[in-house]
């Protein structure tokens, strides 16, 4: 008895906890586009530019950060792709 007693809630509990789970549509984005056109940053005092979320990105302090709008406005100013960040060329 204790057992069915046992089973029944499990299966009660487990019938409950799907009807919470709700799919979400998820878009994903090509790397590819966000290489062209994606914001980037670099050092005033260096000679290379980074996405916002690649390591190098991280140590460079807010006094020194220049945002640029794309790659190649950061071409333009003289600054080159790392080689350490995915998507970069």
């Amino acid at each position: 008895m204790i057992v069915l007693v046992g089973l029944g809630s499990f299966g009660l509990g487990f019938l409950a906890g799907n009807e919470e789970r709700r799919e979400v549509p998820v878009t994903v984005i090509p790397a590819s586009a966000s290489a062209s056109s994606g914001e980037v940053v670099a050092s005033k005092s260096g000679s290379k530019y980074h996405f916002p979320w690649c390591p190098g990105a991280s140590q460079i302090s807010d006094r020194n950060r220049v945002l640029f709008e794309s790659t190649e406005a950061a071409r333009v100013a003289g600054y080159e792709p790392v080689k350490n960040c995915k998507g970069l060329e």
